[in-house]
């Protein structure tokens, strides 16, 4: 009974070791197609058919996804027609598959590389770092790395002189506005005190206006001095006229003062108004 169990494990191991080489040797088919389709899109570029090359590259990529260069050329293709979001994604998809260090700095490279045209410094330093984790010693890499990061600086010291720029001319404009808000309520107060000015002295206009009225209506009643002419006198009724004066004096000369005086007293003379000035 053991003996049986033994033989149908080694029959299983067996069959499922035939099935690992059949996959193996299906992948390696693919891949060794994919090669060769890139080797045709690398000819179709170099004759300047960058479409047809287009074509050839996602044919071979399709065929295996262990084709590190398919993608990869792919990438420079766009890259160097500055279709640089295509460039990317191309380059981060060989980066994905690459198993060597050496194929894994070159993507990352390009990637540092395309973020650069971009001017996206900060991630084209985190692109370069990568590279260089892969591959240390290649120089143009640590070149690009140290151009990335002088741009990334001149741009975020462009960016604080920017802010304070803009923080200066607002503080100018605040200063500005609190400096015109101050010289208008200044004319308003000034326009204010004018017109209370204003106001009082037409009140007292219209004071002094109402005082020469009232004044020229208590002239207007009373007449001015030296134009009143002195009414002539009128003789009453029962006073006697001249004529009959004239008589009782030639009647009565010897009485002349005594009749006289009577006479006076006799007469009613017209009254004269006084002319009083209000002061």
């Amino acid at each position: 009974m053991k003996q049986h169990i033994v033989v149908l494990l080694f029959v299983f191991i067996g069959c499922f070791s035939f099935a690992q080489d059949d996959e193996v040797k299906e992948m390696a088919k693919a891949l060794n197609a994919s090669t060769n389709i890139t080797w045709d899109a690398n000819k179709a570029l170099s004759e300047d058919k960058f479409v047809e090359a287009e074509v050839d590259y996602r044919k071979a990529i399709s065929k295996s996804d262990e084709n590190v260069a398919a993608p990869f050329n792919l990438g420079n293709a766009y890259y160097n027609k500055e279709t640089y979001s295509e460039a990317f994604g191309r380059f981060k998809e060989a980066g994905e598959i690459a198993t060597d260090k050496k194929s894994k700095h070159k993507a990352f490279h390009n990637m540092g590389n395309v973020f650069m045209k971009r001017k996206e410094y900060e991630k084209a330093v985190e692109g370069y770092k990568q590279a260089l984790r892969n591959d240390p010693t290649d120089e143009e890499t640590r070149y690009n790395l140290a151009l990335a990061k002088e741009l990334l600086k001149k741009e975020q010291d462009d960016k604080k002189d920017d802010k304070n720029d803009e923080d200066k001319d607002d503080k100018k404009d605040k200063e500005d506005e609190n400096k015109d808000k101050k010289e208008g309520d200044k004319e308003d107060n000034k326009d204010e005190d004018n017109k209370e000015d204003g106001d009082k002295g037409d009140e007292e206009k219209e004071d002094n206006k109402e005082g020469e009225g009232d004044e020229k209506k208590e002239q207007d009643k009373k007449p001015e001095e030296g134009d009143q002419k002195e009414q002539p006198k009128q003789p009453r009724p029962n006073q006697l006229s001249k004529q009959q004066v004239q008589n009782l004096l030639e009647a009565m000369q010897n009485e002349e003062k005594k009749v006289q005086e009577k006479i006076d007293a006799q007469k009613v003379k017209g009254v004269k108004v006084k002319n009083e000035k209000d002061w």
